[in-house]
């Protein structure tokens, strides 16, 4: 480094003075003394934003950077995965492939597993729709083969959300007979984003109507091509209710897993997911864990998610006490303090004191995580991608009509990819969901919609896990954004919040200043530094400053809701009776 050349520094987005000396290596009180020299006061735990910790670098010497919160490849490696590569090659076996089904809410999704399994679990379910996961195992041919019973593709990629991969195959059915439906792209979209293998069961081939060309011309237009037609797909016909095909599926499974040679160690760190937990009444709470691996044993020590425990009593999926369950095994188990979330990855500690110590820096972690938690969106995809954590930019497109998707989707083909690549994981007509937001935390991608809304839910959801969404009602709109965002050229978004609103009840003119609006506050509160709209018969008729605020006699920051008050406009004097006036602040999004 030259003596010209300036040292850089990456910061969080919000750190405390403690931390923020130990980043540049002096004690807390040259920190403090250079807040106070730039009038902030502020103590040793006292939380600072980034502008401000950079203006203490700066007074270092430093150049400080935003740091950028890592972004996970597509298909992210499991935590377990990563501890086989780890492993002595000589220690791993091939174990059992876990499979989920997914699919379109009638197409047969549990009968296929009722035929598989033997078991009748559609007439003990209200209107033959799952209402549980569960997991289970089988034989064929010597092989064993575990099936998860998700109930749907939003537990699957809750699962990934939280860490786990979920599934080693995805069976996906479809009807013969009513072909590719929405959910069956988005169970698609899912089973892509997770990498997994996909073996299509045509599932009601046994029906007058079922028309199993026409489905595959269907499936081949979404990607899924058959090896029938030198596509790589597997597509096995079915009859879940004549319990027909199903011997093919089974082998078409063991056929896949075999060329992916999925590997373990039983003797290895024991490692794994949760795949359904419920409190009991007469047991407690009861966990479904599927072990993937190491062996898992009666008597251990768990740290599961932000949940701990020792197991008391272990059982297997048709109910049979067992003391230990190898790789691929789901087994039930008793002993956890609290009830652990799907998805969650469990671990075998020393001891419970160790297990206690890691679920208690986890909570810790969560909390702090849950403060200061960034949304990342397309303003920061360059800097992502300059920092080596990002190569792709991945979107969920939703549209108001198919007709629309189709000219969005091949103006983002057009879009120069030569440094970032555009994958559109989704893209479907209808309002944003929950389901978009599960699959755009899942795979960190970005929500585009165009003439749609965001469902209340998914706002909701969006907000809690950091997900961007952006809508348009404009093409060229969209579009340009994108490759804005692609050249790191993007200004932030901008969010407005309103803040409050007043009735005008009477005006006054003063020569000098102009005209005044007495007001009383109807709701929420006007604030001095805020912007102001006046509305008549809800047209916007002007916005602005606000030149003044006045309670009574006296200047004031703010007004709150019942309290009456008088306000000036920076350029607008036209105001009636009747108007209202409505406070808003306008803030960057994810800044």
């Amino acid at each position: 480094m030259s003596e010209n050349e300036i040292k850089k520094i990456e910061l969080p987005s919000i750190t405390t003075v403690r931390d923020l000396a130990i980043k540049l290596d002096t004690s807390p009180i040259e920190i403090i003394k250079i807040l106070m020299v730039n009038g902030v006061m502020a103590n040793i735990n006292q939380q600072i934003d980034f502008d401000t910790a950079a203006v203490v670098s700066a007074e270092m010497g430093l150049e400080a950077s935003l740091e950028i919160p890592e972004v996970s490849e597509i298909g992210e490696v499991p935590l377990w995965r990563q501890l086989i590569e780890d492993e002595d090659p000589e220690n791993l076996i091939i174990r059992p492939p876990v499979v989920t089904i997914l699919g379109h809410v009638d197409h047969g999704k549990t009968t296929l597993l009722d035929a598989i399994r033997h078991a009748d679990v559609v007439s003990g379910e209200s209107g033959g729709i799952t209402q549980h996961i569960g997991a289970y195992q089988i034989k064929h041919n010597g092989q064993k083969i575990t099936f998860l019973d998700t109930p749907g593709h939003a537990a699957f990629t809750a699962m990934r959300a939280r860490g786990a991969q979920g599934a080693d195959i995805v069976v996906l059915v479809v009807a013969a007979n009513d072909g590719v439906m929405p959910q069956t792209k988005e169970a698609i979209a899912h089973a892509r984003a997770a990498k997994v293998p996909i073996v299509v069961a045509l599932n009601k081939i046994d029906l007058t109507d079922a028309n199993p060309d026409y489905v595959k011309q269907q499936l081949a237009d979404v990607g899924l091509i058959s090896d029938e037609w030198d596509g790589d797909t597997i597509i096995v016909p079915v009859s879940a209710k004549m319990k027909t095909g199903i011997e093919d599926l089974l082998e078409a499974i063991l056929l896949i897993a075999e060329n992916y040679k999925i590997l373990a160690n039983p003797n290895g760190t024991v490692i794994g997911t949760v795949i359904e937990a419920e409190v009991d009444k007469t047991k407690g709470i009861v966990a479904t864990f599927l072990v993937q691996n190491g062996t898992l044993r009666m008597g251990d020590a768990i740290a599961v998610g932000t949940v701990s425990g020792k197991l008391k009593a272990m059982s297997d999926f048709s109910n049979k006490k067992i003391t230990e369950a190898g790789p691929s095994q789901p087994t039930l188990v008793l002993g956890l303090n609290n009830l652990p979330k799907a998805g969650d990855l469990f671990q075998v500690c020393e001891t419970e004191r160790e297990a206690r110590a890691i679920v208690n820096n986890r909570k810790r972690k969560d909390e702090e995580s849950r403060s200061i938690k960034k949304t990342i969106g397309l303003e920061d995809l360059f800097a992502t991608f300059q920092a080596g954590k990002m190569g792709e930019l991945r979107l969920i497109l939703k549209a108001d009509v198919q007709g629309s998707l189709e000219p969005i989707t091949n103006s983002l083909n057009e879009i120069d990819q030569s440094e970032i690549r555009i994958n559109v994981l989704h893209s479907e007509a209808g309002n944003i969901t929950e389901n978009d937001i599960m699959l755009a935390t899942a795979s960190k991608a970005i929500v585009l919609g165009f003439n749609v809304k965001t469902e209340n839910i998914a706002a909701k959801l969006a907000e809690t896990e950091g997900v961007s969404i952006r809508t348009y009602d404009i093409i060229y709109r969209l579009i340009d954004d994108i490759e804005k965002a692609l050249k790191g050229m993007l200004a932030p978004e901008e969010k407005e919040t309103v803040l409050g609103q007043a009735e005008v009840l009477q005006t006054f003119r003063i020569s000098k200043l102009g005209t005044i609006a007495g007001c009383r506050v109807m709701n929420g509160e006007l604030r001095r530094n805020a912007k102001a709209r006046v509305l008549r018969d809800e047209k916007n008729l002007f916005e602005g400053d606000l030149a003044s605020l006045k309670h009574e006699k006296d200047n004031v920051k703010e007004v709150r809701s019942g309290f009456e008050c008088g306000l000036r406009i920076k350029g607008f004097n036209d105001f009636e009776i009747g108007d209202t006036i409505e406070s808003f602040i306008v803030e960057e999004v994810g800044r």
